[in-house]
């Protein structure tokens, strides 16, 4: 069983119940804290797929071209994040150490 990490925008029994039974997905709701508190406060995974979701808009053919299909939508969605790997692989490659 996968789990994911999801906000209160998922939150409720039926979005839970449709993820399990679409694909076996457990979901973690992760609430915000910054009502609470005031400052900056890592709510932990949260970050994770903002962050993501933020550099998938970054690759124009993303952002601006639609694909016919899902799979050919996913294969340049894992294009983009496999060139990202690799220019930080290359930035590590090139500090002195």
């Amino acid at each position: 069983m996968t789990m994911c990490f999801v906000d209160s925008g998922y939150d409720g029994v039926e979005a839970q119940r449709a993820a399990f039974e679409a694909s076996r997905i457990s979901i973690t709701l992760v609430k915000r804290t910054d009502k609470q508190v005031k400052g900056f406060v890592v709510v932990p995974k949260r970050w994770v797929v903002e962050r993501s979701l933020g550099w998938m808009n970054r690759p124009r053919r993303l952002a601006k071209d639609f694909e016919a299909t899902v799979e050919s939508s996913l294969a340049w969605l894992l294009i983009a994040f496999a060139f990202l790997v690799m220019r930080r692989l290359g930035r590590l490659s090139a500090e002195p150490a």
